[in-house]
């Protein structure tokens, strides 16, 4: 995190830095109003609600989730006791190959942008490789290559 401070991707006279160890131990509809209502209860004013809450693959053929993308959204609005919370909905990010940086997904230009998977960036941190320019700041991604090269080097 210090990392992307020095880059300025976050202002460090504006950003904490915290952790907020909560596990996931329900998934689905209970997962997401957990987190919501435990951020809350520390001061939370907004929440950013995911694309999936906490994925839940459907026991049966064919592979599919349970819920659908916006279902978390759908239940926190929904939600007793949660009027004080702005619930923010997870916009899709995506690399732009002609931006060459992040950027929201844009589906009238699907062909321009690349989804790097959380998989795919680990491979690449641990083979040595760089990302494409503008993936993510420099001084980040030698913080993450490092760690996932020294966990290959044991």
């Amino acid at each position: 995190h210090k990392a992307i401070m020095d880059e300025g991707v976050l202002d460090p006279e504006s950003t904490v830095l915290a952790i907020f160890p909560s596990p996931m131990m329900y998934a689905g509809p209970t997962e997401v109003q957990w987190h919501a209502k435990a951020r809350m209860s520390t001061g939370a004013t907004f929440y950013i609600v995911g694309r999936d809450p906490a994925g839940m693959p459907h026991p049966d053929p064919p592979k599919r989730d349970i819920y659908e993308p916006t279902h978390g959204g759908k239940v926190l609005g929904m939600a007793p006791g949660l009027t004080q919370l702005e619930i923010i909905p997870f916009k899709v990010a995506a690399y732009d190959m002609k931006a060459k940086a992040m950027a929201f997904f844009d589906p009238h230009r699907k062909e321009d942008f690349d989804f790097i998977s959380g998989t795919r960036m680990r491979g690449l941190a641990r083979s040595g490789e760089l990302p494409p320019d503008g993936f993510m700041a420099p001084k980040a991604w030698t913080v993450l290559a490092n760690y996932y090269q020294s966990l290959t080097a044991k």
